[in-house]
Parts: structure tokens; sequence; C-alpha cells
């Protein structure tokens, strides 16, 4: 059970703050680097407080009890969050907000979760009456398959079934039933006093008391969230969806989605007397898009149907269009708020509404299409920036009829200015110029993207475009042909091509931003000839790729510009990291193991080796939390949102784990021995640097079902080999003069700080800057530099 609520209550509460953050990996690092810090705090405090207090069967109980209040309590703070900032309504919070929120807010949970760790361990030795660390070997067992199971069942059942206040509380009511079973079974051997189950049983009570009033209180606190988030927006109604909370807010006559916090589209409703700026958008983007092909006979739209561009589509003479569009949730949702064009479009014989995910649809396509629209928000996300990568765009060109075009857009600024803006931008143009003969960039407060390998094909000049769109005799409320000349207008037109063509190509052009324009900017055709003479791109800071998505990184350091606080500058910092830094850091622990080996070798004592067994126990959580992320962020490469896979995904590491632990308690009995520890470590490095040369090998593969079985494996055996250590790891430290729960809290605690380290530095710099095979380069380092300081500090 322990494993089970911490497991669904870690996915809780992430969800609940990534409505909050915005839904970025960045604050997902965070978010579980602060879980990580607060288990550990809490299992070294739980340590100390049962060998001070004793009665660990009393502590878990009342422990158990404060869990089940404090988990649903933390989920209405968070909803409240915005309320404790002085923020605008609708901006974000900044980096150091984020930091501050994430560690506060987790506090309470984390620390009860830890110290349970502790306290069963105790709990179970004691029954078992032995006096080593097999109490926290099994705890630690059973937690993992408790992981395991909790995130099958989130994804699975609760998600779809329960709101977070249900599940909050029904996870922790079923673990004070069990611990009032431990109570009933084992309480005459450490001993609880007799209040302890009427008390349990008490809350039992009042807990089922509370579950007829747990759906108005989720009503409420989305009221309370939306309030801080916009007071001039009207919450209509919330959806569970297995890819997110969806949220329709209305303002007037418009109505805007939200997943997961984050913006999906805005529409004006079906009472409004005239288009919102929205749909206007919409029209102008399809249209737009439409012209940029002779004739488009069958168009590929990814999202945004829902929002008019489907209904523009289909004024063109068309002959097949498919729409694909994640969540049906959504689509339900969305129906009774969309405009009546848009419901004409859904039912129309020639569009198709697929409901995936658009880049695995691509990826296993089978028909060809002359026109690939992809309409979806920034890559604010790694979700998102799936669809501006090459591998992306490569998977798009395969998909394309010969001539076909390949069309997308992202927010832009007046001129490109500011360098993450220009950064990002930048990035998408080069990388799109990495895969297509021809690619044309146009607009200014937004910029959209054409290419193709028929360089004709695509065309900037409003005479051309016009043409097209007359012949077709289209009828568009809002637009005319006369709206290109206004979107190509000539000098902005040759400033944006200007600064796309040339940044990029210098090694501090990701630090310094575009250089000065020329005074006289030559026209497209000139800049194009030109272009060719001028430097390579810089591929390390301007190609964006599933393996380094730093066009993502980008939208987070523009992200970070819009706050009131961090004006960019902790992203350009971090974009200075360069891949050599690591090795400084690894003669650390060599230098401190060599110098207290000399200073104690005379004495009895072994500092040097309970800092080699110390620093092995970092390794390993630092580098299972970033071959997690990093096979978190390559899956999700393929498969987007598809949770229910990823959840099996973890579930696989959590039973790998769990299994390498139980084979190592079962039938390992000399656990305390240096050289196996050590070859353990090598080990672990060994396939870190196995998988860092087969997840790009893997992810190519074209078929779903065979990239999921080499993910499982690869996973699997991560996790069999990390569940290894922790056994050995507890065992050599407590044969170094540890009592068996001060070993089990400092081994644990210490495995959660580098996983909270890992978390952070895999998530918010190593995969977005260095990428994400560096995180399984840096894990093989860290584990290979453990073995070596191991055999370092054995005596004989």
């Amino acid at each position: 059970m322990l494993g089970i609520v911490s497991q669904v209550g870690q996915v809780l509460l992430l969800r609940e703050l990534l409505m909050v953050f915005h839904g970025n990996e960045l604050s997902i690092g965070l978010i579980l680097a602060a879980w990580l810090f607060w288990v550990g705090i809490g299992s070294r405090f739980g340590a100390g407080l049962v060998e001070r207090a004793g009665q660990p069967l009393t502590l878990l109980a009342a422990s158990a009890g404060i869990l089940m209040l404090a988990l649903p309590a933390t989920i209405l703070f968070i909803r409240g969050l915005r309320g404790l900032f002085d923020i605008a309504p609708g901006a974000y919070l900044s980096f150091f907000d984020i930091v501050i929120s994430c560690f506060l807010l987790m506090a309470p949970v984390c620390l009860l979760l830890g110290a349970q760790f502790v306290l069963l361990s105790r709990i179970w030795r004691e029954s078992e009456q032995a006096v080593d660390t097999v109490g926290a070997g099994k705890t630690y067992v059973g937690e993992a398959a408790g992981n395991m199971l909790g995130g099958l069942l989130f994804t699975f059942l609760m998600v779809r079934y329960l709101n977070s206040f249900q599940s909050a509380l029904l996870v922790g009511l079923v673990m004070v039933a069990t611990v009032g079973l431990i109570t009933w079974k084992i309480g005459h051997r450490p001993a609880a006093p007799g209040y302890t189950r009427p008390a349990l049983l008490g809350l039992i009570v009042v807990a089922l008391a509370a579950v007829p009033f747990l759906g108005e209180l989720d009503r409420w606190g989305h009221r309370m969230q939306w309030y801080f988030f916009s007071p001039q927006h009207e919450l209509v109604e919330t959806y569970q969806s297995r890819y997110g909370n969806i949220s329709v807010v209305r303002l007037e006559d418009q109505y805007t989605f939200f997943q997961s916090g984050h913006l999906i589209f805005s529409t004006a409703g079906p009472d409004a007397v005239a288009p919102g700026l929205e749909e206007q958008e919409a029209v102008e983007f399809a249209h737009f898009a439409m012209v940029q092909h002779e004739k488009p006979q069958n168009v590929l739209l990814i999202g945004g149907g829902l929002r008019g561009v489907l209904g523009e589509i289909i004024k063109h003479p068309v002959d097949r269009v498919d729409y694909v569009e994640l969540d049906e949730v959504l689509t339900e949702a969305a129906l009774p708020y969309i405009s009546p064009r848009s419901l004409e479009a859904l039912a129309d014989p020639r569009v198709s509404l697929i409901h995936t995910d658009g880049r695995l649809f691509v990826k296993e396509a089978e028909k060809k299409y002359d026109l690939i629209i992809v309409d979806a928000p920034d890559p604010t996300t790694a979700v998102f920036n799936r669809y501006y990568t090459q591998e992306f765009f490569n998977e798009a060109k395969k998909t394309l009829n010969p001539g076909g075009v390949l069309m997308l857009g992202t927010v832009s600024t007046p001129d490109l200015r500011g360098t993450a803006i220009a950064n990002r931008n930048t990035t998408i143009y080069h990388t799109l110029n990495s895969i297509f003969e021809r690619v044309l960039p146009a607009g200014d407060r937004f910029m959209f993207y054409f290419a193709s390998n028929e360089p004709e094909q695509i065309s900037l000049d409003a005479l051309v475009l016009e043409e097209r769109f007359i012949e077709r005799d289209i009828v568009a409320e809002g637009f005319s042909a006369g709206h290109f000349q206004v979107i190509l207008e000539e000098t902005q037109l040759r400033r944006a091509n200007w600064v796309l063509r040339s940044h990029g190509r210098s090694s501090e052009a990701h630090l310094e931003g575009p250089g000065i324009e020329p005074l006289v900017t030559v026209s497209i055709a000139e800049q194009e000839q030109k272009e060719r003479e001028l430097p390579p791109v810089e591929e390390r800071y301007f190609i964006n790729s599933d393996f380094k998505p730093i066009g993502y990184y980008y939208t987070l350091m523009f992200w970070d510009e819009l706050t009131r606080n961090g004006r960019g500058r902790t992203f350009e910092r971090l974009l200075r990291v360069e891949p050599w830094w690591i090795l400084p850091l690894c003669f650390i622990p060599l230098l401190m193991v060599l110098g207290l080996r000399t200073a104690t070798k005379k004495s009895k004592a072994r500092p040097d080796t309970a800092l080699a067994v110390l620093f092995t126990v970092f390794t390993t959580g630092f580098s299972t939390m970033s071959l997690q992320i990093a096979m978190l962020f390559s899956f999700q490469s393929v498969y987007g949102f598809v949770y229910e896979m990823v959840g099996l995904i973890v579930a696989l590491f959590m039973f790998g784990l769990s299994l390498g632990a139980f084979i190592t308690n079962r039938y390992i009995r000399n656990k305390a021995n240096l050289n196996r520890l050590a070859a353990v470590q090598l080990a672990i490095a060994l396939l870190a640097g196995l998988i860092a040369v087969m997840l790009p090998r893997a992810a190519a593969v074209q078929y779903s079902a065979v990239i999921f079985i080499l993910f499982s494996l690869l996973t699997f055996s991560a996790g069999l080999i990390n569940g290894v250590d922790f056994p050995l790891s507890a065992a050599c430290y407590m044969a170094l003069g540890g009592g068996a729960e001060k070993t089990a809290g400092t081994v644990y605690g210490v495995e959660l700080f580098g996983a909270c380290l890992g978390a952070v530095l895999a998530s918010a710099v190593v995969a977005p800057v260095l990428g994400i095979i560096a995180c399984c380069l840096f894990a093989a380092v860290a584990n290979g530099t453990a073995f070596v300081v191991l055999l370092m500090s054995r005596r004989s």
C-alpha cells in the first residue's frame, strides 16, 4: 500500500501542478525532484524518530491517518496556488515561483511517505526477530511492486472514473485500513496503545461519510482555480480524460479549451453574432495553407479542426480530408460550443475524423497526401515539440505525394525581436530546411512555414496566391484574395526571411541573437541564392530533433522572458553547459575517498568505504532517474500522449526493480560484499551505454508494436539491475557499523537525493540542451565512477 499510495499520490499532485504550471516538462522535473527530496528527508527523519521514540506501529498509524487528510488538502491548496502570488491574470508563474511552490507543497505528504518506509522496515524486522536490513529490503521490494500496481490502477481505472479528491481519499482510506489490519495481526508484538484501533476506525468512518461531498468539492476547487487564473472567465465545465483534465471556460461569447492547464484552442460560441478573433486567425491559417498547393485533393489536418480550420479547408475543391484529433473526450466536450460551420464540416462526407496521436498516425500512414497541415500548439512541452523535429518532418515528407506541401506555424514577435523567439523560430526553419528542398517562412506575430520538395509549388508571391484563391471561387467570411497582400507585406517579409536564413550560423549565435540587419534587405529570391554561400548551421543549437529537443528549450526561454522575474537569464546560462563538465565532477569523490583512505590508513574506522557505498547509492538513484526520463522522453516521441502505454512502461521498470530486489534478498546470502556491489555498478554503467546506443534505433523502427517490445525490454532490464543494488548497498553500509533503521533511512534517503538531482538535471538541462542520449551517457559515467570508487575503498 505504501507503493500504491506513493505512485497514485505522485501522479495526482503532478497532474494538479501541471494545470497550474501549463504542462511543460521543466516543471515535471522540478515536481519529481521536490517529491524525491522530501521523501528522502522523511526517511532520514523517520529513522531518528523510531530510534528515540520506539513504538513504530503507533507512529505508522498516526502517519497513515494524517496522510489520508494531507493528500486531499494538498490538492485543494494547489488549486488555489496562484492566489498566493502577485501575478497578472493569465500570466505564467516564474521559474522561482515554480521551485518554491513545488518544494513547499510537496513537503507534508512526502515527509510522511518517507517516514513510513523506515517505520515499515522496523515493524517487518521486529516481526521476524531479525537484526539485519532484511526488513528494509523486503519493504523496498513491496514498495516497488506497489508503485507498479498503483501506476496501472491509476492509468486504467482511477483517471477514467474518479476525480482527484476521490482518488486521493480512496488510497488514503485503504492505507488506513491496511495499517488497522497490521495492528490487528501483529499489534501484540510491536506494542500499540489501546486507542490506536478505535482511532483508525473513526478515521475510516469520517472518510466514508465525506464521499458524497467529494464531487462538489472537486467542482468548487476548479472554480477557485480558474478565478485566480482569470477572474473574467467563467468555468463552464471540466472533463476527465486519460490525456489530462479538460476545462471549458467562457468570456462573453468566446469559449476556450484547456488540457492540463495548457491552452488548446479558442472559438466563438454557437450564438456569436460574428466570428471572434480566434476564428478569424483560423480562417487566415487555413486559406494561406491551402493556396500553397496548386491542386490539393487529399489533405491531412493534424489538430485545429474544432477551432474553425476544418470548415475553411473544405471550401476548397478537395476530395478527402483526414482530420486527426488526439482526444475523443475533447471533441465531445467541444461539440456544444463550436460554431455551426465547424459542426457542418465534421458532418461533411469528405471529412474523416480520426482520434489518435497525429505523430503516430503519420509514422504508420499508408496513404499519401498532397498537403499536410499541422495546427498544433507551440513546442512549449516536449510532447508538442514532437511536431517540430527532424524525425517528424522526415516522416511527413515520406507521407506526401510528389509535389506535396507541409505547412505549420508558431507564435512570433514583430521583426523576431528577442533572442529566445529568434532562436526558436530559426531552429524550426533550419530543421525544415535540412529535410525539404525549399522552405518559405512568412509572418509577423504568427510565423507560417511552408516546405516542399518541388520548389515551384510553394510561393510567397501575393499575386500567385491570389490567382489560386480566385480560381477556386471561394467565399470566406472575413477573408478575401486581398488579404494575401497584407499577410505578405514586403518589408516585414524580407526582414523575417533574413533573420531566419542568416541566424544560427556562428558558435555564439544561440547566446547573442540575430545580428544587425543590412540597410537594404534584398528580395526573397536573392536571399535564397545567397543562403547557399553562408556558413553552415550550428546543428547543436539550431537543429531540433526527438533526441535533442532544443526547440522546446528555446520556447521555455521565451516563456521565462514573459514572466515577471526570469527574463530568460536562467536558461541562457544553462545553454553554456558543456558535456565534458561532468568529468571534473567525477574526480571529486575519487579524491575524497583517496584522502580519507590515506588519513585513516592505520585506523580501524573505514570512512572511505562508507563514503564509497553512499556515493554508489547516490549514483544509482541519479542514473535510475536519468534513464527513466530518457526512456519516457524517447517513448513519448513515438507514442505522444498515449499515457496507458507510458504507464505500462513505468510499471515494467518498477516490476524489474522489485524483481531485482527480491532475487537479491532471496538468493544472495552474503550481501555485504564490496566486490559484488562494484560489479553491479559496472553492469549498470554498461547497460546505460547500451540504452544510449539502442534508443535511436528502437525509435526509428516503423511498427509501433515492435518499438513497444524493444522499449519494454530496455526498461525492464534497467529496473532489474537497479533493483539488485539497494539490498547490497544497505547490507554493505550496515556492515560498517550502522543500525538497521539508521541504515535503511540513510541509504533510502541518499538514493532519493540522487534521484532528485537526476530528475532536475535530466529534464531541465541534459535532455533539452545536450540531448536525451546524454542522459544515458551521464548515467553510465556516474556508475562507472562509482565502480572505480568502490574498488579504491576496498581493504584487505
